[in-house]
Parts: structure tokens; C-alpha cells; sequence
């Protein structure tokens, strides 16, 4: 029961990671869905600097210290090691829709392309790079990455290797492919503002 369980909690996690990251496309570029970048409650600069970066700053530590060798050791004291990751991939996401939805806009121009056809140009190169993003991690093995193969096997009843660092296809010839990717996807914006 416990491994069905187990393998019901890595799908539901894996399915708010991939409703999460398809609101980011939306939320980045504007599109598609009802809160974006640049749409919100209306604040002070200083309001909004200091709500951002403090929901920034809350993915960033909750990112890194839950990757962190020392504290999955001490993690996986509480949670099953076949939900580990699944663990991480929930909250990381659950930290980004927080940070969706109490998101204060900067609205001051940066920069901004009238023209239609460029416009249309940089978007796609933002979605070249989403589209990045999402093959990077097909490229390591997606489904390790977000924990549904973890549980997976753990269902099977046998457990999950442990991760090899590995440098397939780009990644032998780019440091962080999806890192570059959320880069391209982050600034190839037809309309930038603060």
C-alpha cells in the first residue's frame, strides 16, 4: 500500500511541477494565463522590489538547501529516500506558484519593440529557449529528475540507484543547458519592464 501510495504522491508532485512550469511560460511571456510578470496589485517600487526579491529569494534557498547532500541525508530521516525528490520537486513548485501569485509588478519600460514582426521574432526566440529548458532535462532523463522514476521503481519493489553526474549531448559543450535556457526564455522579451 505504502508503495502506491508513494508512487500516487510522485505523479501528483511531477503533475503541480509541469502545471507550474506551463505557467511560467505564460507568466514569463504574457500569455495565456490570467497573472503574468506584469499584471498584479498595484505597489510602490521599494513594495515591490522587496516583495520580489523576498519570493525570489524564498525559491532560491528552498532550491538549494533541499539539493544539498547534507540535508537529504537528514531529510530522508522523515520521507521515504523513493519520495525524496519527489518531495523537492513539490515544493519547489508550490514556492513558484506563491511567488506567481503575489508577484508585484514593476511597470517602468526597459525596453520595448514596436515593431510587430521583430516582436514576433523575439518571442519565439524566448520560446527556443523554454524549449531548451524542457530538452535539457529529457537529455539527463527528465523522469529522474522530477522524481516519477523513483517511484516508479520504488512501486516495483526494487530501489532507485543513485544519480550518476553525467555530460550528455549538450552538456558536453555547455555548463548548464537549462540555466541558458531560462536565460533566452527570461530575456528574449518584446516588451522588458523593471
Amino acid at each position: 500500500m505504502g508503495r502506491i501510495i508513494g508512487f500516487l504522491y510522485g505523479l501528483v508532485a511531477y503533475l503541480v511541477f509541469l502545471g507550474a512550469f506551463l505557467y511560467a511560460i505564460g507568466f514569463v511571456t504574457g500569455l495565456w494565463v490570467p497573472k503574468t510578470i506584469d499584471s498584479g496589485p498595484a505597489a510602490s517600487t521599494v513594495e515591490a522590489i522587496v516583495i520580489d526579491l523576498l519570493l525570489m529569494s524564498l525559491f532560491a534557498v528552498q532550491h538549494s538547501v533541499m539539493a544539498r547532500p547534507m540535508f537529504k541525508r537528514w531529510w530522508t530521516q522523515f520521507v521515504p529516500a523513493s519520495v525524496e525528490r519527489s518531495t523537492y520537486v513539490l515544493l519547489a513548485s508550490l514556492v513558484l506558484i506563491l511567488l506567481y501569485s503575489q508577484w508585484r509588478p514593476i511597470p517602468a519600460v526597459v525596453w520595448e519593440i514596436t515593431n510587430p514582426q521583430i516582436a514576433m521574432v523575439v518571442l519565439a526566440i524566448s520560446f527556443v529557449g523554454w524549449l531548451l529548458v524542457l530538452v535539457s532535462t529529457f537529455i539527463i532523463n527528465h523522469f529522474e529528475l522530477f522524481g516519477l522514476q523513483q517511484v516508479v521503481i520504488n512501486l516495483s519493489g526494487k530501489t532507485a540507484a543513485e544519480p550518476q553526474f553525467k555530460t550528455p549531448s549538450l552538456y558536453k559543450h555547455l555548463r548548464h543547458p537549462i540555466y541558458l535556457g531560462f536565460i533566452i526564455a527570461f530575456w528574449a522579451a518584446p516588451t522588458m519592464t523593471a
